[in-house]
């Protein structure tokens, strides 16, 4: 189904999911400027469209697509608006001549010429140019009310039979049908899978047969995980045994009988029009068509408005329905075999292993010596039935395929068998032996976004799924060895990533605070971002293992646990339900383990230390993600030299450490001056060409002036698109659900790195409380013109500008309390008076001197003293985070209105 003047948005994409059909698709292309126009189209599942990149033309909107089937052939939707005639005929002329290579082309739209004026001198003109390129005209009848021949029909290599024109009664142009004899490739509807019917009685059943003395003295860890397995196995098969499963396509889960039966209504009054043409019919079928649309209006809102109360807690659910009904529509994803599941895995075994085959020869020299460490950690702690318990209610009841249990029958009947896991987990600490059950990752391709060809494999995520006992174990061994590592401070102290207390807020806080500070004194900037390519991956196991003796300091059992752990991988890739053969994994930290990404911590504290051997570099880590920044007065551009030799032996490093360094994705930011950028750009050499105007920096866009004006700017866009699709979601949601989709997916964003926001203007600042306005407004259904404080307050939403304020105090009050990262706590001083005031107690911070209100007052190192010691002394006397933040919010509650 072709359609023209969609009027859709850019971006919108709520009534064209409305549109579709079940087992159909839609492609739609919005009027890049001014209201209206826009073409769209509909096509059933068994068809593949891919959307063809073709030139765009001022004087009329266009939409190409392939359908792929025995024979492919071409389509091109056209709606050229009412205007002068001349820049189309030149400019459809261009389009024909850029399409003469194609030999099956079906070409139609709204043409808004008169075609069955014969005086029309347009009209004859673009009849002879498609006559020249061959194309085949097939309309002849009137299709706009007043009887004119509009829309068009051409044809290249095509046949077209039974072509009709009928009034659809709901435009001034009729609908124009037409036959085109094509073979659209088979595509299975039905996925078979095999699963256990879990129902309510089967964990009752399963313990009332589980014999946890079935694995009593028995001293190999392998054995004991075999047996256990195979006990579950034994009892699941008689209280829930694996059945087939035939998964169809669902139906659209609102329609009811009730919409079935006025549809049959709607159906036999249009067979009644059609036969009779009385004024009568068409009338009551107006009122049917009306009827039903408000009937499915309103049973489609009832099962949204349930579907998201029942999933308020499910994060994952509740996106993933929103973006059903707003969202473009995701590509139908084609039915993988077995041989495409070994295609998977081939293509994701080779990335890792052309990212080896890249690394230039290592460097002989690795650029920092290590020394050996005095602590030493030889044994595991065991653990108890207790600490399994507690550890449980941390962790996700994530489900993988090889699971023995699935993970929620798993956490009912942990009474029966937790003492069996105990021992389990504790043999694996004591012997150093990580079981070879939980070796084996099940890898699942994903889609990486809904806009991308699903026949690509570049175009999927490995996402790898791990046993839930092998993650139980591992969240022990984590527990302990962060234990470890904190108590002898062994983290690079400028390491963000999957730490506690340390975020991209605190990494991001303080590299703009020191550039911010750097430009207070004078002084200009370069900012660096280096980028690695899937360096979980490629991580060298011996390396790994030398540096966890060598510089972490593990011996004995532990140390033979974690090789234990990294000796023996494999994985197998999982596409519709089809299973491929397994891979050995010789390389790179588990993904998708509990411990992978603090193994990788540890192996990239080396870098840090030859970093830190160049004085004038500073530098900040978020896991792989490494900033680079250096600050010099003008007439010190030779500490440029520094930053350049440092940037060389990063290189040599990550060579030498099977990394590789993705120079692609490197970018830089002056934070200067515009007329001195030019010089500096010119010192950096090759890296002057990655010189950005700006960049973005773990999520926030960071300028040469360090005002976050295109951060603000884009925040602005994001959050408006947001509330414009949940604006259209009011009639489906309570009022409860619409302020849970509003915190969702805009005060969310507000609130990410707002204690940054400290640098927006005053004229930034309202925008962004415009956002929060608007948001009100939708929630509480209040006139534009309606003051909207009274509204705020009734929400208890502080405003914008208190909303950062408060999180820098937060954070602030964490710093003095030792919940902060120590680089943050390092920003912040207590007062101290030089000689004995009644001040000295009153729990102020020291105000550092700045210059300019655009650069130094702007600095966390600055707006945070000045914040805190405008509280009263019993705000800042508090003990308790979750007290002062309760009360904090009061404060500035009552300050605000």
């Amino acid at each position: 189904m072709f359609l023209t003047e969609t009027w859709q948005k850019e971006e919108e994409f709520i009534h064209l999911n409305e549109l579709c059909l079940e087992g159909c698709s839609v492609i739609g292309k919005p009027r890049p400027s001014r209201r209206g126009g826009g073409v769209a189209v509909v096509y059933k599942d068994n068809y593949t469209c891919k959307d063809m990149n073709t030139q765009t033309f001022s004087s009329f909107e266009s939409l190409s697509f392939k359908v792929d089937t025995s024979d492919p052939f071409y389509c091109v939707l056209v709606y050229r608006p009412p205007g002068p005639a001349a820049p189309f005929l030149h400019d459809f002329s261009d389009f024909l001549s850029s399409i003469i290579k194609l030999e099956r082309v079906l070409i139609l739209g709204d043409f808004n010429l008169h075609i069955n004026d014969c005086s029309s001198c347009p009209a004859m003109e673009f009849l002879f140019l498609t006559e020249t390129f061959n194309f085949e005209q097939h309309v002849s009848d009137p299709t706009h009310q007043k009887g004119n021949t509009l829309d068009l029909v051409f044809s290249l290599g095509l046949s077209i039979t039974n072509l009709y024109v009928e009034d659809v009664h709901m435009s001034d142009h009729s609908g124009v049908f037409f036959e085109l004899n094509v073979t659209p490739e088979p595509v299975s509807s039905c996925i078979l899978s095999q699963r256990r019917i879990i129902t309510a009685n089967t964990d009752g059943r399963f313990s009332a047969l589980f014999d946890p003395h079935l694995f009593k003295e028995c001293s190999d860890v392998n054995n004991l995980i075999d047996r256990f397995s195979d006990h579950c196995v034994t009892i699941l098969d008689q209280v829930a045994p694996v059945k087939s499963n035939l998964s169809k396509k669902k139906v659209c889960p609102w329609i009811n009988e009730a919409i079935q039966n006025l549809k049959r209504q709607c159906r036999q009054t249009e067979r009644l029009l059609k036969s009779t043409n009385l004024m009568v019919h068409r009338l009551h079928l107006r009122d049917l068509v009306s009827s039903y649309n408000e009937m499915v209006k309103d049973a489609r809102s009832n099962y949204f408005r349930q579907l998201i109360s029942s999933n308020k807690k499910s994060p994952k659910v509740l996106f993933d329905t929103i973006n059903s009904i707003v969202g473009p529509a995701a590509p139908v994803p084609p039915v993988f075999c077995k041989a495409d599941s070994n295609e998977f895995l081939k293509f994701f075994a080779n990335k890792t292993k052309k990212i080896k085959e890249q690394l230039p020869p290592p460097c002989c020299d690795e650029g920092v010596v290590v020394e050996p460490v005095s602590h030493k950690w030889s044994t595991f702690r065991p653990v108890t039935l207790e600490d399994i318990s507690a550890l449980l209610t941390k962790l996700k009841p994530s489900t993988c395929p090889s699971d023995v249990i699935p993970s929620k029958l798993f956490l009912k009947v942990f009474e029966t068998i937790g003492q069996s896991v105990t021992e389990m987990i504790n043999l694996s600490l004591s012997t150093g032996v990580f079981p070879n059950a939980f070796k084996h990752a099940i890898v699942e391709p994903l889609l990486k976004k809904s806009n991308l060809d699903p026949s690509v494999f570049q175009n999927y995520r490995p996402i790898s799924k791990l046993p839930f006992i092998s993650k139980i174990l591992e969240k022990v061994v984590a527990e302990q060895l962060s234990e470890f590592l904190d108590k002898r401070s062994i983290y690079d102290t400028f390491q963000s990533g999957f730490r506690k207390h340390h975020s991209t807020e605190t990494a991001l806080l303080k590299v703009s605070s020191d550039i911010l500070m750097s430009a207070d004194s004078g002084r200009h900037t370069v900012l660096v971002l280096l980028d690695l390519s899937s360096a979980f991956d490629t991580v060298d196991h011996q390396i790994l293992l030398d540096r966890l003796r060598d510089l972490i300091g593990l011996s004995g059992s532990v140390l033979h646990w974690f090789s234990s752990y990294l000796s023996g991988r494999n994985f197998s890739v999982m596409a519709n339900h089809k299973m491929s053969q397994s891979v050995d994994l010789l390389c790179g930290v588990p993904q998708g383990s509990v411990l992978g990404p603090v193994l990788f911590l540890l192996y990239m504290i080396p870098l840090g230390k030859i970093i830190q051997d160049f004085s004038d570099v500073s530098y900040h880590l978020f896991a792989d993600d490494i900033q680079l920044y250096c600050s010099f007065k003008p007439s010190e551009t030779h500490k440029l030299d520094s930053l350049m030799n440092c940037l060389m032996q990063i290189k040599q490093w990550l060579c030498k450490n099977s990394l590789q360094l993705n120079s692609e994705k490197t970018e830089t930011l002056v934070v200067a001056p515009d007329d001195a950028i030019p010089g500096i750009k010119q010192h950096l050499g090759s890296l002057g060409q990655d010189v950005k105007p700006s960049l973005r920096n773990l999520g926030v866009i960071f300028d040469k002036d360090m005002s976050l004006e295109q951060h603000s700017k884009q925040l602005i866009r994001n959050c408006f698109f947001q509330l414009r699709n949940i604006s259209k979601l009011r009639k489906m949601v309570s009022y409860e659900d619409l302020e849970l989709l509003i915190h969702a997916f805009v005060s969310t964003r507000l609130d990410y790195c707002n204690s940054l926001f400290s640098c927006l203007n005053k004229k930034e600042l309202s925008r962004l409380q415009l956002i929060q306005n608007s948001a009100a407004r939708i929630l509480t259904r209040t006139k534009r013109r309606d003051h909207i404080s009274p509204i705020l307050k009734a929400l208890h939403w502080l405003p914008v500008a208190y909303r950062y304020q408060y999180k820098i105090l937060v954070l602030t009050f964490r710093a003095l309390h030792s919940q902060a990262p120590p680089y943050v706590c390092d920003l912040i001083a207590p007062y101290r008076p030089s000689r004995a005031l009644r001040s000295a107690d009153q729990n102020l911070l020291m105000v550092p001197r700045t210059r300019f209100r655009t650069r130094g007052d702007r600095s966390f190192q600055a707006v945070a003293p000045k914040l805190w010691n405008e509280l009263p002394l019993s705000l800042r006397s508090l003990d308790s985070v979750n007290s002062f933040k309760s009360q904090l919010k009061t404060f500035y509650f009552c300050k605000a209105f």
